[in-house]
């Protein structure tokens, strides 16, 4: 695991997506695992920002993201789906029919994670995984638990994951309570692991990550396994360690 130790947000996210856009440069075709939430948002925007400069393409990727809420149409707002079109998907030159989310919508469980880990083996994996990391040490919807799940799983999130992610909806009763989320397997078969961190919150989850036991109560943990992981956190997420 290679940490690291940029000054605020916007340094870590201009190292992020300047990894990401090695990766695109390297091998135009890579298969990208992406991440929603507040934390790669700034990636995404430098990202957008140099497509439109003409120094990288997504014209030749094809993209897995993490997770889903369970019961959330593609067209809803609060969708991880929608997020990825308004931030990402619509503002680059990316093929639409090749960028992929869990289907929330489906409430049959067992054919839709299956059907997303199929799919990613087809695929022939992924090239790059991003991943933020929850306050709990979450990553994806892999919360805290007694094991690691290796597939692609329906989870019931945990009230520390829907408090913080209720400032996205108008109120906690809002919040979906269960999710789909790629499983630790997939995630860790991932050729290169980039992890993304901010903030003082993040503090406790991130010092764990990097140099707590490796334990399903920490999930990021299993991270200190993979072979070729970077973490970029900025000094306030750092600051634990």
């Amino acid at each position: 695991m290679r940490i690291i130790r940029t000054r605020d947000y916007n340094h870590m996210s201009e190292h992020a997506a300047a990894v990401i856009a090695a990766q695109l440069t390297l091998q135009p075709n890579s298969t990208l695992g992406l991440a929603t939430g507040s934390t790669p948002l700034g990636a995404y925007v430098r990202l957008v920002e140099m497509c439109t400069a003409g120094k990288i393409s997504f014209a030749q990727v094809q993209s897995y993201n993490l997770d889903e809420y369970r019961g959330l149409t593609h067209d809803d707002p609060q969708s991880y789906h929608h997020f990825m079109w308004e931030n990402l998907f619509s503002r680059v030159d990316i093929d639409v029919t090749r960028t992929h989310v869990p289907d929330g919508s489906n409430e049959d469980a067992a054919s839709t994670c299956a059907n997303y880990d199929a799919a990613i083996e087809a695929a022939g994996g992924i090239d790059l995984q991003l991943l933020g990391i929850g306050n709990n040490g979450h990553i994806g919807f892999n919360e805290p638990g007694d094991e690691f799940v290796v597939g692609t799983h329906c989870v019931d999130l945990t009230e520390s994951t829907i408090k913080a992610n209720s400032r996205l909806f108008e109120s906690i009763d809002e919040v979906p309570r269960q999710a789909y989320t790629l499983g630790i397997g997939a995630i860790m078969h991932a050729r290169r692991i980039l992890v993304i961190a901010s903030g003082t919150a993040k503090a406790d989850a991130v010092h764990a990550m990097c140099y707590g036991p490796v334990t399903p109560a920490c999930p990021a943990s299993v991270l200190q396994l993979h072979p070729d992981c970077i973490v970029i956190a900025d000094a306030a997420a750092l600051s634990a360690c």
